[in-house]
């Protein structure tokens, strides 16, 4: 899609657009010059009344049947690759990926939406159980209206784990996108909103207060958050208000173990896309890596030979590997981790890769990458989602100690162990303190559609992908018991 400083993006609410007075400017982390776009914010009253209308719209939306639901959703499921290329490179520009990532956002949000247009309409169906005192029913019955918070980094696969949910199980859903990559999310589901009764897909665009009016609304009955764990923080506080059921899918600082019988030249491009996919900006990418201490020279020597190849630059580049960090905030934040970790006495870091173009990186938020090696698994660059193109190596002795090692910190959303003993890896697995932990892979392509994705402790609640454990969650169960006379 082309675009200029000329494109105004609105939200809308109950099949309309709503006007604004202010707007938020969006420019290109790639080439901070230009101004991509503007996003037109919503006040806290257009909020409240895109909620009021979103609740009447509920009262339709819910009695209609699982079938007619599930059949819209086809039909989103169907649309969404046919817009690829008319907002790809939009989202690279506001988000700074690259192409193949962006591509990766749509078809995985396509496969999600298909997934739940092909429930079986007996999960949501009432159930009876017959018993010698009687009988009882249990009716699985839609919320109501749903609020959906997502992030910037990939926010299309981030809003369809909760549209999908929402809609077939009978809620409506007002989507509140990151402002820093507002815009292809809410032309697409302009888009996907057309194909369902209006007030059933709503997006509210704005700041803190948007979200605050969202996750306190005494109308909304259900937050579902992805984005990193201090504003969950909030999220969750601000729901417990009116008592909300909230999902939320939070901070990562995965663990990736190698053993000591792993394959290095069949493991090392896969573990590097789990580091480096998105420069490092996905919640579970991995973000410390545990090798041995017998083959760590030898493994730090095969990475160094791949990522010296990478190269980086501007999202739309067809050779750029990976771009740059989406916004300043985040920019200084990892210079910052890097200049500190330099100055520690039991770290080795190293910057490599390639600069695509690099008359244009004083013009953007870019970084290259960075290895790290260390005998000391508690520097803060390791104990903290990093968010960033940086590959930490931490070397153990035992086994037992890259596990204790893993599990230290109050995270635990993905993991993964690197090995030729599948059972051995296995083993480990278990032992590993996670919602999600990956055999031989660490990225996108390690997900199933179905397999229940979320994290445990501080790195979040409640389950995404998976069918019943997903919808469940955007469900009230109401039980009528009958006791005979």
């Amino acid at each position: 899609m082309t675009t200029s400083s000329k494109l105004e993006v609105l939200s809308f609410g109950n099949g309309k657009l709503i006007e604004s007075k202010n707007y938020t400017d969006v420019y290109d982390p790639g080439a901070l010059d230009q101004l991509v776009g503007r996003i037109g914010n919503c006040s806290v009253e257009q909020v409240n009344t895109v909620i009021e209308d979103a609740h009447e719209a509920y009262l339709a939306w819910s009695k209609t049947t699982v079938g007619e639901r599930k059949a819209l959703l086809g039909k989103a499921s169907a649309l969404l690759p046919q817009l690829v290329n008319e907002y790809r490179d939009l989202l690279v520009r506001e988000h700074g990926g690259v192409i193949w990532e962006a591509e990766t956002d749509f078809m995985l949000s396509s496969g999600v939406l298909h997934l739940y247009s092909q429930i079986d309409d007996g999960v949501l169906a009432t159930k009876h159980v017959e018993e010698e005192t009687g009988w009882y029913k249990v009716a699985y019955n839609a919320k109501g209206v749903v609020a959906a918070i997502v992030p910037w980094n990939m926010p299309l696969i981030l809003t369809m784990n909760k549209l999908g949910p929402a809609l077939v199980a009978g809620n409506t859903i007002v989507i509140k996108p990151s402002p820093f990559a507002p815009l292809a999310l809410t032309l697409v589901l302009r888009k996907i909103a057309e194909l369902f009764p209006p007030g059933v897909i709503n997006v509210t665009n704005g700041d803190i207060a948007v979200g605050e009016v969202l996750s306190q609304h005494p109308l909304v009955r259900k937050v579902a958050f992805t984005g990193g764990t201090n504003t969950g923080k909030i999220v969750m506080a601000n729901a417990a208000q009116t008592i909300k059921e909230v999902t939320l899918e939070l901070g990562g600082n995965d663990p990736a173990i190698v053993l000591e019988d792993a394959d290095f030249e069949k493991i090392i491009p896969k573990l590097l896309k789990g580091v480096f996919t998105r420069s490092g900006q996905i919640c579970f990418a991995v973000k410390r890596t545990y090798v041995p201490k017998t083959r760590a020279d030898e493994f730090y020597e095969a990475i160094k030979a791949y990522v010296e190849k990478f190269k980086i630059g501007h999202g739309l580049q067809q050779d750029a590997d990976f771009g740059p960090v989406n916004n300043a905030k985040q920019y200084k934040m990892v210079k910052q981790l890097i200049e500190q970790a330099k100055q520690l006495p039991n770290v080795k870091i190293e910057e490599v890769g390639h600069k695509l173009t690099p008359e244009t990186w004083a013009n953007g938020y870019y970084i290259l990458p960075h290895l790290l090696v260390t005998t000391d698994p508690s520097i803060e660059l390791v104990a903290i989602e990093q968010f960033g193109p940086i590959m930490p190596i931490i070397i153990y002795d035992e086994i037992s100690q890259a596990i204790e090692w893993a599990n230290q910190f109050e995270y635990g959303l993905g993991s993964s162990v690197w090995g030729t003993d599948i059972d051995k890896a296995y083993e480990v697995a278990l032992q590993i303190e996670a919602g999600n932990t990956f055999i031989n892979s660490h990225s996108f392509d390690s997900l199933s559609l179905g397999m229940p994705f979320g994290g445990i402790k501080q790195s979040g609640i409640g389950r995404e992908l998976a069918v019943e454990e997903s919808i469940y969650g955007y469900i009230d169960l109401h039980s009528i018991r009958l006791v005979k006379e």
